[in-house]
């Protein structure tokens, strides 16, 4: 986290005291202690030219921190800026390291919820990749609903699975399952009551049905300072605590809540259930510690910014050639945040949908690992350390031997 370059301030940056009722709970003592003016408000829509990604549509960011359920949210965030269609290309399937995260997933679920011939539900799709496994695994059957689903991407299931590419609402409370999974998409709805609201009335035609959710760790983002892990599209943060503190009040018993995928991602597993008062389900420790990291933040992340910006210019400023490896929302917000241009020249993904496309905001083009044979890099910046190892093995495949530096 780099604290001991990071000076303890006394004022916030970029905080202010306007007050906004909670987005989960309804309480009105919430305060906003990040903004952000002008961010891309889609960072993984593919922008077929850097003029598109340069001119790309902006919103506003205010995360707002309710002390009461201790959810976070973009108190700016508005909906009608949003096309999510399927010129979104999010897939991480291309990585070994995080294919390899998803079948472990995939096959524990199979395991406990001995998921043979059942029925599976899953909002926010994408591409059907997970659900896709579920079923291969277990021969099961499947439906999977996201506005960004395209047809053809993954077909390996043919008839056993369906897509609907729509969001999930209670228009769609009639359709059962045996588990119903929610995987990286609750931090994109700004109203997430709403949407949990629909999938407990789907939960409870099933008797026994199991939920599983997968959603970013932000406690791990506030104490890293990782502000390249804050963007648009990501409306709501969660931590365990306000995870279960949701869940609970909106009629979901939480039967098993960990931290995976190297601390990133808080997995969550739950059935329906009557618990309504959420406070009982954790202690009021977890909530203080969450206040803390919330005002760390606030009070450390100007710096880190400076320090990120300081680190590229010098590495401009004596002629390295910098790339960045991964091309999508994390990669988004570092250089718009940063407000960088030159000082990267390219960006590496080892997605061939995202290759010769343009980062939106700053129009970076994306380009595939061979590129940087010829263009022999001084450096290498991997927006996610988790897949050092698999880049450091990539560059030695390339030949070449640039400083591998992780966010």
């Amino acid at each position: 986290m780099e604290k001991a370059m990071i000076g303890k301030t006394r004022r916030a940056a970029n905080a202010s005291t306007a007050r906004k009722s909670c987005a989960a709970c309804g309480c009105a003592n919430t305060e906003v202690f990040y903004r952000q003016k002008g961010v891309p408000v889609h960072s993984v829509l593919l922008m077929e030219t850097k003029e598109e990604a340069q001119n790309f549509r902006r919103g506003d960011i205010a995360l707002a921190f309710c002390e009461r359920c201790g959810f976070i949210s973009n108190a700016a965030y508005d909906p009608s800026l949003q096309r999510y269609s399927p010129k979104c290309e999010e897939s991480q399937g291309f990585s070994p390291t995080f294919s390899k995260f998803s079948r472990t997933l995939a096959e524990g679920l199979v395991s406990r919820y001995k998921l043979r011939n059942k029925e599976i539900m899953e909002i926010g799709c994408g591409k059907g990749e997970f659900l896709n496994l579920l079923c291969e695994l277990g021969e099961n059957t499947g439906v999977g609903f996201d506005p960004a689903y395209s047809a053809g991407w993954d077909s390996r299931q043919g008839d056993r699975v369906r897509f609907v590419s729509d969001f999930y609402s209670d228009k769609y409370a009639e359709v059962g399952a045996d588990l119903i999974v929610c995987k990286m998409t609750l931090e994109h709805v700004g109203r997430p009551g709403e949407l949990l609201s629909a999938i407990r009335s789907s939960a409870g035609k099933r008797p026994g049905s199991a939920l599983f959710f997968q959603v970013p760790d932000t406690t791990r983002v506030l104490y890293e300072l990782a502000f390249w892990d804050i963007y648009y599209e990501h409306c709501s943060y969660y931590s365990t605590y306000s995870l279960r503190s949701l869940l609970s009040r909106c009629g979901f018993l939480v039967t098993d809540v960990k931290k995976d995928y190297d601390g990133q991602y808080i997995i969550c597993e739950a059935r329906p259930g009557d618990v309504s008062v959420p406070e009982a389900l954790a202690g009021r420790q977890e909530l203080e510690s969450l206040k803390f990291a919330v005002r760390y933040f606030a009070e450390n992340n100007a710096q880190k910014i400076s320090i990120w910006k300081k680190k590229l210019k010098d590495f401009h400023s004596t002629g390295y050639r910098t790339v960045l490896w991964g091309s999508g929302s994390k990669a988004a917000a570092f250089l718009t945040t940063l407000g960088i241009t030159d000082e990267v020249g390219f960006v590496v993904d080892i997605n061939p949908y995202r290759q010769g496309t343009f980062v939106a905001g700053t129009g970076h083009e994306i380009v595939g690992p061979s590129f940087l044979r010829d263009y022999k890099p001084d450096a290498v910046i991997a927006v996610n350390p988790v897949y050092r190892d698999e880049i450091r093995l990539e560059l030695a495949s390339l030949a070449i031997e640039p400083a591998l530096i992780t966010l």
